[in-house]
């Protein structure tokens, strides 16, 4: 089968060869996969990020991926061949809260990734894939769609009316604004782009700041509340956007912080965490309980993940150098 495999860290070192087909085990199934999606997160494995925890030599990444079931393993009865299926980003969380165990196994990471033509995975560790998603676009909630899901829905708690406020148009981000329009909030987008803007608010975003216009974006959000401030942000910028979020935050609101795309360090003021009571929810991703949750909600409300652009598996490379150089809206995906 085909594969991407990483051999040191570097993109330049990630290079599509032939390799072994996986057969099932007992309690697996073997997914034929069809398509992947880019995160940030892949972008940073294979630079050599993440440290320990993660391999890198002789890792296929990404933990994105759908496909079909060609395969399956001894015991395995809730799956047969051609059955269309998702895989989950921890195979093994399956319900509640994390915890070490929950979070052992990450796909294209701590795991082998979906960067292949074929993956055998626990038949815990896939889901079915609603009819009406292609392919990519089931890939594209694995890991983006599902850290949206738990920032806005399960941690968040968003219900009708609140405020949202989102960073950017990366895959999290897109997802974050389409959750909470379809919980009914009403969500303040930043871009730094017009053309980005104008989409956005075709997406639904009740208003759009461009911060590099306005550079006390947090305060321009919050004054477009009335000046109570936003319920929940969706904080992918990490400590470089986080004193700008806690600028916008309502008393007793949540920063779900989630990403580090403007930096791991920064000095931030904590008085405003004092003066909001407010909290810093760290967020992973999320358990297969709430994949199958998040999988009925899109059904109901025909959710359609936004994909931006795509490559073929043998242009990976091409496909991460796009999305290192942020020209994407939404999703990058692969065909497989």
């Amino acid at each position: 089968m085909k594969a991407a495999l990483l051999t040191e860290p570097g993109i330049d070192n990630l290079k599509v060869v032939d390799t072994d087909e996986p057969s099932p085990g007992p309690g697996q199934v073997k997914v034929r996969l069809r398509a992947s999606t880019l995160n940030y997160r892949d972008l940073v494995t294979i630079q050599g990020g993440y440290g320990s925890k993660q391999k890198q030599s002789g890792l296929i990444p990404l933990s994105d991926g759908a496909g079909e079931v060609v395969e399956v393993g001894k015991g395995v009865t809730q799956y047969q061949a051609g059955d269309r299926v998702t895989p989950i980003f921890f195979t093994n969380w399956f319900a509640g809260e994390p915890t070490a165990q929950a979070q052992s196994q990450a796909l294209g990471g701590s795991a082998q990734g979906c960067a292949a033509e074929y993956i055998c995975l626990p038949a815990h560790g896939v889901v079915p894939t609603p009819d009406y998603l292609s392919d990519a676009e089931a890939a594209s909630t694995v890991c983006a769609g599902l850290t949206a899901w738990q920032a806005v829905i399960e941690k968040g708690g968003i219900r009708p009316g609140d405020w949202v406020l989102t960073q950017g148009t990366g895959g999290v981000s897109i997802f974050a604004l389409q959750f909470a329009k379809a919980m009914g909030a009403r969500v303040i987008a930043t871009t730094s782009s017009d053309a980005k803007a104008a989409r956005l608010k075709e997406l639904g975003a009740d208003h759009v700041v461009n911060y590099l216009d306005i550079t006390e974006w947090g305060k321009a959000a919050k004054s477009l509340t009335g000046g109570a401030g936003v319920d929940l942000v969706v904080e992918v910028g990490g400590a470089g956007t986080l004193t700008q979020s806690l600028k916008s935050i309502r008393i007793g609101g949540t920063v779900a912080m989630i990403g580090i795309l403007a930096g791991q360090s920064s000095e931030v003021n904590m008085g405003y965490v004092l003066m909001t009571n407010s909290r810093i929810q760290g967020i992973t991703v999320g358990s297969r309980e709430m994949h199958l949750a998040m999988y009925r909600a899109m059904e109901a409300h025909r959710i359609k993940p936004v994909i931006s652009d795509s490559f073929p598996l043998a242009d990976i490379r091409s496909a991460l150098e796009h999305q290192k150089a942020s020209r994407h809206f939404g999703k990058i995906a692969l065909e497989i």
